[in-house]
């Protein structure tokens, strides 16, 4: 089927909501690379939004998808299945939890991290202790609840009324925080970067202050981690870098790198407000995903990808401002490991479409900001690449 005719059947098919999708319709991934329909090929510096950690088609990744879709791709919840417990207890003995629930996107995940902690408040405090302290320019997901805690109007905008008791800040301001909880605060929610909002990464008292915080107040700490997690930003969990440990965490996008999946990791005492039949999903944590996940998250561990992460993310970061001498139009580059932002005097999308024409997908994260956050299987022969055509891309006026 040729590329024009798959375009105008999407144009008449679907919902108009992606409406500023690149016109190109890719076909087939191997590592860092993509191919489109017309065979062009492209260096991925985008993952799928963060997504495809160990890159397109890992042979680990796609050996479990194929033995788990040949042993038992579904079950419910009544059930128990051996890849989802074994995954549990992976991402128990490597992080600060004790107990996991799963689901399929980040999204959902951050819906029951705001279900628990609204009903962990209510049973150990008071039946008002409802409130839930987010920050603005923040994003946390497109359903309703966890709309009603992201902090960027153009996604809220025609959604109103959203959930009630939700109080925004700015990000990385304590004192605005401390002003903000009270007594009736159940949550905190912030990311430990801002991923969507123009990879801003916060002081480093900023974490621990909001852990004091909570710890003080009673309120409990939810690290979105959904795109900062797994490795991306140069530790296994962002909350690493600040010495610090969440009450919830939030995972998703990578955690089975293309297979949809949601967690949500908690300590025991605050998971046993989820007595049974408080909250469940059909999908969540089938003996598929959970596999696919398995093996991921064990590729990321055995071969040690934060690691990597981190230092190729040093190397990258180093090529970027290395052009920012040479390009007045780079104001400041800014982020961890693999998890790049590049803030432009000019508009990130004639940038992103430039690079896309040269080769190199790559996204945006605001008007402004040009967001790197490839595979982190990459290599220094494959950043110097990338940091060439976007030195090319540049140096166009138009771009």
């Amino acid at each position: 089927m040729d590329t024009k005719t798959l375009l105008e059947w999407s144009a008449k098919y679907h919902t108009p909501n992606y409406g500023a999708r690149a016109p190109i319709c890719l076909v087939r991934g191997d590592g860092m690379r993509v191919w489109d329909s017309d065979g062009r090929e492209y260096l991925d510096f985008g993952a799928g939004l963060a997504v495809t950690a160990l890159g397109h088609c890992h042979p680990r990744v796609t050996g479990a998808i194929r033995e788990a879709a040949a042993t038992l791709l579904h079950v419910s919840n009544l059930y128990h299945t051996a890849p989802q417990i074994h995954l549990a207890k992976l991402l128990c003995e490597h992080s600060f939890a004790e107990r996991v629930f799963f689901c399929n996107s980040g999204a959902e995940a951050n819906e029951a991290a705001l279900k628990i902690a609204r009903k962990y408040a209510t049973e150990r405090f008071a039946s008002d202790r409802t409130e839930i302290v987010t920050t603005r320019n923040s994003f946390h997901g497109r359903t309703l609840g966890a709309l009603s805690v992201t902090g960027q109007d153009r996604y809220r905008h025609g959604f109103e009324p959203l959930l009630p008791g939700v109080k925004f800040v700015p990000y990385n301001d304590l004192r605005a925080m401390e002003r903000a909880v009270d007594n009736r605060t159940c949550a905190i929610i912030v990311e430990p970067i801002q991923g969507e909002g123009g990879v801003h990464v916060p002081d480093d008292d900023y974490l621990p202050g909001l852990r004091k915080l909570c710890d003080e107040s009673g309120a409990l700490l939810i690290l979105d981690e959904i795109q900062t997690g797994v490795g991306r930003t140069g530790r296994l969990w962002c909350y690493e870098h600040a010495g610090i440990e969440p009450d919830i965490m939030t995972l998703a996008k990578a955690l089975a790198n293309g297979v949809p999946i949601g967690a949500t990791l908690t300590r025991d005492e605050i998971a046993r407000s989820l007595g049974p039949g408080s909250h469940g999903s059909t999908f969540g944590g089938t003996p598929f995903v959970a596999s696919v996940a398995l093996a991921t998250f064990t590729t990321v561990l055995d071969e040690k990808i934060p690691e990597r992460a981190a230092r190729m993310g040093r190397y990258l970061t180093d090529g970027l401002r290395a052009l920012g001498s040479r390009h007045s139009t780079i104001r400041e580059v800014r982020g961890k490991g693999l998890l790049i932002g590049v803030g432009l005097a000019r508009a990130a999308g004639p940038l992103v479409d430039a690079c896309r024409e040269a080769g190199l997908l790559v996204l945006s994260a605001g008007e402004q900001v040009l967001r790197l956050a490839p595979p982190l299987i990459v290599d220094e022969r494959e950043c110097d690449r990338a940091l060439a055509i976007i030195d090319g891309a540049l140096a166009k006026p138009s771009a």
